[in-house]
């Protein structure tokens, strides 16, 4: 075996392997040889270099979100950390473990005018819940910290910090480590739902005729099929769900927007419901945000074993447990409740889907028609991935099969590394991946293709409306210079050029029959991964979209 010389390096090394920490993406450099040299000389090590580090830490994210488990990311000194940064936010808000190595010169050399050199002890402090700023020596506090670094990524499910000086020589190797190290447990804190809690929200629960459960997103099989089934055969409870909450039963409302849309007020009142009960990571859609806010529940539960955001302004209970832990206490004291809150809801969100079927019928070629024909053409068993802004939101008007996995970065909402996550999820999915995304993010996130592990059936499809076509339907659209520069960002670009650079199978379409036609070979042929850009008309999506709302009533 080969060893770096640093002592501290192995540490760092054996500590990673010991806890499990086994997955690593590393970036290009000199400060960080040390760690690069320990981890890639150890069979123990899955190891993956990706260059940009905006991409790697995204990639990093994509793995550990796929597989559940922390994933390390390591860099060299100075600005390359900071660029881990949104990758490492998006970790904090998802709740994904994601740790961060970065190789520093000593505090010495800091604000001296020494190269690639910067201020990064703490630098990710907003966002970080755990720092473990190394000293160059070995001691026993070094290694308590990167155990709390690494216990701590694991057991709050989130992003930490270790930053590890190293002085030069840098490249030294021994074949025998020349270090012992401190390993400390992690304790994981077991909690239920006290019996008091259970007597007092029960008798709630058994006396409140209008309950919605609403459903964030959430890992594939994360609630046990018998509590899905339960929770669906109340008729005092609704249960709206996300394409990314991966949550399915046929009595659930899983086109959240189609439904409450054109609600009237005399509507709003019936749906609004005396109990929240909600579960799972954020929430997509604005519209429900909008009514939850206005038709404020009497009551507000969230169900998570260790946040619980007040996003209603009316959060009332937080459980500390898992969604699981919580049906299989609480479920078996509840009561079924005579009401009619589900059948009248079911009775309108049956007539929102037959205007949805009449009016996609009626509408020419643009992103919603795209939308709608990519939804029927999409085979099972699919890991999807969806980039921010308008691809999720286009999503959530469509039903999505059981057997796809859905994800999306919405602990920050931002479309930088949607790609990149795709493909870091893609190589630990054992489904073929597919990533649906808008013509600004996946040019914002190009570099994604720049790795050499992208499996060969991971294919994209790029919705090309000409720019950010999510501004044309927000408020504040003006058809003018200023509008299409600096908020459209209008463009004139493709990907056929990257594909050809990365050497992707490349398809078009610009038409609903073309579509069809190219999706067929798109989907059948996996001998090279592949993008399918497909071409809207820009200036007619966002009053086709807007119309689609006007005419669900």
């Amino acid at each position: 075996m080969i060893y770096p010389k640093i002592p501290l390096a192995q540490s760092i090394i054996e500590i990673c392997n010991v806890k499990g920490v086994l997955d690593i993406i590393i970036c290009p450099g000199s400060r960080n040889a040390p760690l690069t040299i320990g981890f890639v000389n150890n069979p123990n090590f899955k190891c993956y270099s990706i260059a940009d580090e905006r991409c790697a830490a995204f990639f990093a994210l994509g793995l550990a979100k796929q597989k559940q488990k922390p994933v390390a990311v390591v860099c060299t000194s100075g600005s390359a950390l900071l660029n881990f940064y949104p990758a490492f936010a998006e970790a904090y808000y998802s709740q994904i473990p994601l740790i961060v190595i970065s190789a520093d010169r000593p505090k010495e050399k800091i604000d001296i005018g020494d190269g690639q050199t910067i201020r990064q002890e703490n630098v990710f402090t907003n966002h970080s819940l755990y720092n473990a700023n190394l000293t160059a020596e070995v001691s026993e506090e070094n290694d308590v910290f990167i155990n709390e670094a690494i216990n701590v990524a694991i057991g709050k499910k989130g992003p930490t910090h270790i930053n590890v000086p190293f002085e030069e020589p840098l490249y030294e190797t021994v074949k025998k480590r020349s270090v012992d190290f401190n390993i400390t447990s992690l304790f994981k804190l077991y909690r239920m739902v006290t019996i008091d809690d259970i007597i007092a929200f029960s008798t709630l629960w058994n006396h409140s005729k209008k309950i919605l459960v609403l459903v964030g997103e959430l890992p594939p099989n994360s609630v046990e099929k018998r509590w899905i089934d339960m929770l669906a055969s109340f008729p005092s409870v609704v249960v709206m769900t996300e394409s990314t909450s991966n949550l399915h039963h046929s009595s659930f409302i899983n086109k959240i927007d189609t439904l409450i849309t054109p609600f009237s007020a005399k509507d709003s009142l019936m749906l609004q419901p005396r109990i929240l009960i909600t579960f799972g990571g954020m929430i997509v859609s604005k519209r429900i945000k909008t009514f939850l806010r206005k038709y404020k529940p009497k009551h507000h539960w969230h169900i998570d074993e260790l946040r619980a955001y007040d996003t209603f302004g009316i959060l009332t209970k937080h459980f500390h447990v898992s969604p699981n832990q919580f049906f299989t206490q609480f479920l078996p004291y509840v009561k079924t409740v005579e009401s009619d809150y589900k059948s009248k809801i079911a009775s309108v969100f049956a007539d929102r889907k037959i205007n949805h079927k009449s009016y996609l019928k009626s509408i020419p070629f643009s992103d919603l028609k795209a939308f709608e024909i990519i939804f029927k053409k999409i085979p099972n068993n699919l890991n999807l991935h969806f980039s921010n802004s308008s691809s999720i939101r286009y999503a959530q008007l469509f039903k999505i099969a059981a057997s796809i996995d859905v994800a999306c970065n919405r602990g920050t909402s931002g479309i930088d590394g949607s790609t990149s996550t795709a493909i870091g999820s893609a190589i630990a999915s054992e489904k073929p991946t597919l990533l649906i995304t808008g013509d600004v993010s996946f040019l914002y996130d190009s570099n994604a293709l720049w790795n050499d592990y992208i499996p060969k059936d991971f294919k994209i499809i790029v919705i090309n409306n000409g720019g950010g076509g999510i501004f044309r339907i927000l408020p504040g659209h003006q058809e003018n210079q200023v509008f299409n520069t600096f908020f459209e960002t209008s463009h004139c670009l493709t990907a056929e050029h990257l594909a050809k650079m990365f050497q992707f199978d490349y398809y078009v379409a610009s038409d609903s029959e073309n579509l069809k036609e190219n999706l067929k070979s798109f989907f059948e042929n996996n001998e090279k991964p592949a993008i399918l850009e497909v071409f809207t008309p820009t200036k007619d999506n966002d009053k086709i979209l807007l119309q689609y709302f006007k005419q669900l009533v």
